[in-house]
């Protein structure tokens, strides 16, 4: 890209849409109009707006904000100009850091609506008195905010959302708050439904794990209410939920220990209701939620039933505490390299699982294991576990093959080419066609428009309107499949060169995979192998650019287990049997799908 030294960059942001006011149109047509005035209507021309609506000025986390800082890094504008000082930001500590970068970049900012301009040093010391007070606006809303919803927190209402499993929203009254009415909405349990997190706690406290739960759960083939399996993070978010906790004496403690915003004396904690708690998460745009501290959290009482007993949730609180450092961590470094391609044939991924033995040429040994099936403790799946080094290595070897001249895959690339060109040949001829209707129709169009004026108020006027929307519904269509066929063409435009390429790509790879590392030979697969998929005995890989077909492999699934009882080294070599002129290449590695 060219650099533009002479460019002006215009930002405008606003948190949500209204249509009148400090709109994006108005910010920026105003900004443009500054920059007419001050550089010249050329500039004001070649002004490029970058807009953010819908994001709060809290950070500079926002993705046109964050294109624009790409291009100023790249030295194509000579300014920022905004309308107003908050469009950029909140923070007093962002901006400062903004203001510090443009100033080694020698990037003007220009704020029209205070008029200050960051290329003199008063407009420099101005700016930063300005965020001062913009910041300290940002943490009065914030306060505000608070207030607010300890406003709500008395009214012990349910604010709207997903009702928590077990639960329902009812809308029961209207209630003021600040002034102002609102409809008053709380949480009514459903019978059948809130015996599951009930159910949930208790196995919990029988086990002391997520895994355990889980796995009980996928044995009973209970479902969250949007249908789906529970997995152990929807389950430590409804042990993590107070929602469901007896308020009383211990619950009241419980929250005053760790500080947090008790809007109830100690007295209304009676255990004749549940807990409503506000401020539990961090929810900002373009993140993921975050579970705040206790100490942030403002208590409530509901207009609820509590579910669990207060010293029950309290202890798995507690457990869960402990249980941190027990948790799972995924391996950062291993040797699987069909790590994101393997599925078990019940359809769920499977992921590599080290073991603290070593092969005879000392390489950790690994097995790819289902995930439903340790999940689940082999109730929903107890499919056998695959090698993991001696399939990877099956796998490199089968590719290998696939660059020999007379492999199956070399044959269905060149059918592939064929059937891709012939289609690009009659895509082309469609195109043509449809492009000269378009073209025809709009003609036809702009006639009738001008033959308007002729028939004045005449009783042929409502035909030719009519018809000038026929043809305008009729070339609405054929714009749409234009717009297909265009895209089907550059789908499946392979070109001689892709091919050829395809095919010196595989005949390195025959030579040289050897010598790889295991980040080249992961990214050298990806190449080609689409996916590949385990049934307990037989691996089907699944090819890009081919078509569907199966070579059939001998049984040797005792080989291809977990084998956690016998080292690596036990297992035999593997023996490669001579393909038939009209059979498939053997291997011990099930069927190879192309």
């Amino acid at each position: 890209m060219a650099k533009n030294l002479d460019g002006i960059a215009i930002y405008s942001r606003k948190s949500k849409f209204t249509g009148k006011g400090e709109s994006i149109g108005n910010q920026v047509e105003l900004c443009k109009e500054y920059v007419r005035n001050m550089f010249g209507e050329e500039y004001a021309q070649k002004c490029v707006v970058f807009e953010d609506e819908g994001f709060s000025g809290g950070n500079l986390k926002r993705p046109d904000f964050q294109k624009m800082m790409e291009r100023v890094r790249a030295h194509e504008f000579r300014a920022i100009v905004v309308y107003r000082l908050d469009r950029i930001s909140r923070n007093i500590n962002d901006f400062t850091g903004l203001i510090d970068e443009l100033t080694k970049l020698d990037v003007s900012f220009v704020s029209i609506r205070e008029q200050f301009d960051t290329s003199t040093p008063m407009g420099r010391a101005m700016m930063f008195i300005i965020s001062v007070f913009s910041q300290l606006e940002r943490e009065t809303i914030a306060e505000r905010i608070r207030d607010n919803m300890h406003e709500l927190a008395k009214t012990g209402r349910w604010l709207g959302g997903n009702a928590p499993i077990g639960f329902q929203s009812e809308a029961v009254s209207k209630v003021t708050v600040d002034g102002k009415t609102r409809k008053s909405f709380r949480l009514v349990p459903i019978p059948e439904e809130a015996e599951i997190p009930k159910m949930i706690f208790d196995l919990y406290a029988e086990t002391d794990s997520l895994t355990a739960v889980e796995a009980e759960l996928l044995r009973r083939r209970v479902k969250t209410k949007q249908g789906k399996d529970f997995t152990r993070f929807s389950i430590k978010a409804i042990l993590q939920n107070p929602v469901y906790m007896v308020a009383d004496e211990n619950a009241y403690q419980y929250f005053v220990e760790r500080e947090a915003d008790v809007c109830f004396p100690k007295e209304a904690f009676n255990g004749t209701c549940g807990i409503m708690a506000y401020n539990r998460t961090d929810q900002e745009k373009g993140k993921t939620t975050v579970l705040l501290p206790v100490s942030d959290w403002i208590i409530a009482l509901g207009q609820h039933p509590g579910l669990v007993p207060s010293r029950q949730w309290i202890q798995v609180q507690e457990s869960l505490e402990r249980n941190k450092s027990k948790s799972y961590r995924k391996p950062r470094n291993n040797e699987a390299l069909l790590t994101g391609l393997i599925y078990c044939a019940c359809g769920e991924r499977m992921y590599p699982k080290l073991s603290k033995r070593k092969t005879a040429e000392g390489e950790p040994v690994y097995t790819y294991v289902c995930r439903m099936k340790e999940r689940s403790k082999r109730q929903r799946c107890s499919r056998r576990n695959a090698n993991g080094n001696l399939l990877d290595k099956a796998i490199l070897e089968e590719i290998k093959k696939l660059s020999e001249q007379d492999s199956v895959f070399i044959a269905q690339l060149e059918k592939s080419r064929q059937f891709y060109t012939g289609s690009r040949e009659q895509y082309a001829c469609q195109l043509a066609a449809l492009q000269g209707e378009y073209a025809e129709n709009e003609k036809t169009i702009n006639g009738l428009i001008d033959s308007l004026a002729m028939v004045g108020d005449s009783i042929a006027k409502p035909r030719v309107l009519k018809r000038i929307e026929e043809l305008t519904r009729t070339n609405r269509g054929v714009e749409h499949r234009i717009q297909e066929l265009e895209s089907l063409t550059s789908a499946n435009a392979l070109s001689d060169g892709e091919f050829d390429l395809l095919r010196q790509m595989l005949a390195m790879f025959r030579t040289s995979v050897d010598g790889m590392s295991v980040e080249e030979k992961r990214a050298a697969i990806r190449t080609v192998v689409r996916k590949v998929i385990w049934d307990g005995k037989n691996a089907h890989v699944v090819l890009f650019e081919a078509e569907t077909g199966e070579i059939a492999y001998p049984d040797r699934s005792d080989q291809l287990d977990s084998g956690e009882e016998e080292p690596l080294e036990d297992f035999g070599d593997v023996d490669y049997n001579e393909p038939n002129a009209d059979a498939a290449t053997k291997t011990p590695w099930g069927e190879h799908s192309k």
